[in-house]
């Protein structure tokens, strides 16, 4: 389907006259990298002095990293969280064997000491999102934060915000081919996700094919 999937960038790195120096501005990319986000940090281009003064202190710890490995049973919290519709639950089932149509990603989005963990369930023939869920590690558990239950919802991390794409069907619309979408993006500001961004957008089609079917924006806030 057409934009439920950002595909990441190719990056390359021009040669430079002195292999030595090249393969430092390597090293001192990926320790910018974050550790957190989706996107690269903007630290502008490395000097041969920065480069020469990077020491092993700036590699994120061990426990750092380990932190940010762990994982969490996606299928699980679904399951037993009570804000998930009994819809949604219902046909949350495996489209193999052990296989459950759920993507999970993990990322900052409420400034927590723990990744908050961003859970899309989607049907197993055509992908098509189902609902779109954020949780939140209070200390105790994982709390639900953000849920949004409609057809065609995907959300995703984007450098610290959620990002959350609806597609727009027309009547006699198939699954594949909607005819636009709307994408808003939040901001976690005083304990709630807050709207930045919203933006619609009407893919083409035949003049006459047929009206979309209306949706209002989003409403400024939502929790």
């Amino acid at each position: 389907m057409r934009g439920l999937k950002v595909g990441a960038g190719n990056r390359s790195l021009a040669a430079s006259g002195a292999a030595v120096a090249g393969l430092a501005a390597v090293g001192l990319f990926t320790v910018a990298c974050s550790s957190g986000g989706t996107g690269v940090q903007d630290e502008g281009a490395a000097h041969a002095d920065s480069v020469a003064k990077t020491t092993p202190s700036s590699v994120p710890s061990s426990s750092s990293a380990a932190q940010f490995a762990k994982s969490v049973d996606a299928v699980e919290l679904i399951k037993s969280d009570p804000k998930v519709s009994e819809r949604v639950k219902a046909d949350l089932k495996p489209c193999g064997r052990d296989t459950y149509p759920v993507d999970t990603s993990y990322g900052n989005l409420t400034g927590g000491t723990s990744p908050d963990v961003v859970v899309n369930v989607m049907t197993c023939g055509d992908a098509v999102g189902m609902g779109t869920y954020v949780y939140r590690d209070n200390g105790a558990k994982y709390e639900n934060v953000y849920a949004a239950e409609e057809p065609a919802v995907y959300s995703a991390i984007d450098r610290g915000d959620l990002v959350v794409t609806k597609q727009v069907y027309a009547n006699g619309d198939p699954v594949a081919q909607p005819s636009g979408e709307e994408v808003t993006t939040y901001h976690w500001t005083s304990g709630k996700f807050v709207q930045l961004h919203w933006v619609r957008t009407e893919f083409n089609r035949a003049v006459g094919e047929g009206e979309i079917v209306a949706t209002e924006p989003p409403t400024k806030n939502e929790n």
